[in-house]
């Protein structure tokens, strides 16, 4: 399990993202694959993205760090604003010297996101040469220092290993080490314990909420797993058929969650008071993105649904900074 959370004052934020809109090429033309999402990275605060595989979240992530494949997928609207800047509007060029300088970001299989024929030491250290103008020398010293702070054993030794040589936990804190490369003010890891045994996985979540409290960072953690932030998340966003549900802080979202979806999820959480009794499941398959029902896309899989819901909800304010988007969220609380 990881430590407490620690409480950190909301500042202005770092990152704001509004009205993001995401598409992919599919056979039968261009499909949206992130509807409208709005959300915000405060400083020293981690903001945790919910939702089942298909919800849009790595889409989002990608769409942010403006690593979208680039002839199947592109942000047809929506702002992603840096310190004042569109970083979707700037040129190829100054857009690349964001990346990892500023935004770094941990993907969810180190195996396909490493490089197999360099060692670690050379691709964590490409950031600090390319970003930070060091030294082959000095970018390699630095690969060490990193790998030390993430936790790998006999740093100095294991520089020259390649990504082969690393175990999967251990990878995953090489990946780390890399994203931080260029010491970023945001990092956004896309479900950085995936595939990892339960033991790996409270290892590699306590080093990031141990990183971001140090750093002061701004943490986007990507998940579909309700129980593996809710230790760490100061922040909720939740997120059905590319569409954003649920935001608020934490706390508020686990005790008064307003949407459906989110109840749905977190009534699906195995815990020892279920014990012999039937774990609960969300009905019905998620939505063909290409073929969304009208109104609220969860409709057809909600116990709550309505008449009503044949029309897009709007977004409802349940408390001060706590929102659903559902007809009936607004007495949720």
């Amino acid at each position: 399990m990881t430590e407490p959370r620690p409480e950190v004052d909301v500042a202005a934020p770092v990152l704001e993202v509004s009205d993001l809109t995401v598409e992919f090429r599919t056979a039968r033309g261009w499909g949206v694959a992130v509807d409208g999402v709005d959300l915000a990275l405060r400083p020293g605060r981690t903001l945790a993205v919910l939702g089942e595989s298909g919800s849009g979240k790595s889409a989002t992530a990608r769409a942010i760090m403006g690593v979208l494949p680039a002839r199947s997928g592109r942000v047809s609207r929506g702002q992603v604003v840096l310190h004042g800047r569109d970083v979707l509007r700037l040129p190829a060029e100054e857009r690349r010297t964001v990346r990892g300088a500023q935004v770094g970001m941990v993907f969810q299989d180190a195996l396909s996101a490493l490089n197999p024929v360099l060692p670690v030491g050379y691709q964590i250290g490409e950031g600090c040469r390319v970003h930070l103008g060091l030294s082959r020398r000095a970018a390699r010293q630095r690969a060490v220092e990193l790998l030390g702070l993430v936790g790998i054993p006999d740093a100095r030794r294991r520089v020259d290993d390649y990504p082969h040589q690393f175990s999967g936990g251990m990878r995953q804190r090489v990946m780390i080490a890399t994203a931080l490369a260029a010491d970023p003010e945001i990092l956004i890891a896309d479900e950085p314990t995936t595939a990892l045994d339960v033991t790996v996985q409270a290892q590699i979540l306590q080093l990031l909420a141990k990183l971001q409290a140090d750093r002061q960072m701004s943490l986007m953690l990507i998940t579909h797993d309700m129980g593996v932030v809710a230790g760490m998340a100061h922040d909720i966003l939740v997120m059905y058929a590319g569409r954003v549900v649920e935001q608020g802080p934490g706390d508020e979202v686990f005790e008064h969650p307003a949407h459906p979806y989110t109840r749905a999820l977190l009534d699906s959480i195995c815990t020892a008071d279920q014990k012999g009794r039937p774990l609960r499941v969300i009905s019905g398959q998620p939505p063909d993105l290409g073929n969304l029902p009208s109104g609220c896309t969860f409709r057809t899989g909600c116990p709550q649904a309505a008449d009503i819901c044949r029309t897009r909800p709007p977004v409802l304010q349940v408390s001060h900074e706590h929102f659903g988007a559902c007809h009936f969220a607004g007495g949720a609380s």
